[in-house]
């Protein structure tokens, strides 16, 4: 299992079209992937799970991965959340 700690950055938090890339990020992976914010967690291929964590700007979440695919699962998503997920 792997796991690795990044700061939501874009101005607007993890809000509906965010998400959205890491979900379908995440879909396009074998591994189980997770995202946690403070005691909760979701599951990162499903929109309701993560949308129900309302991660706002500059809040700290962990990802965790484990499958076959993992290292590369959590290099993909930590692209997209270290990039703002496009929107600056």
């Amino acid at each position: 299992m792997l796991s690795k700690k990044v700061i939501i950055s874009n101005k607007s938090g993890l809000h509906a079209r965010p998400a959205s890339l890491l979900i379908d990020a995440a879909n396009k992976f074998e591994a189980k992937i997770e995202i946690i914010h403070g005691n909760r967690e979701a599951n990162l291929k499903s929109i309701i799970s993560v949308m129900s964590l309302a991660i706002g700007c500059g809040e700290e979440v962990t990802l965790r991965v484990e499958g076959t695919d993992a290292k590369e699962a959590l290099n993909k998503i930590v692209e997209i959340i270290e990039n703002k997920f496009g929107e600056e």
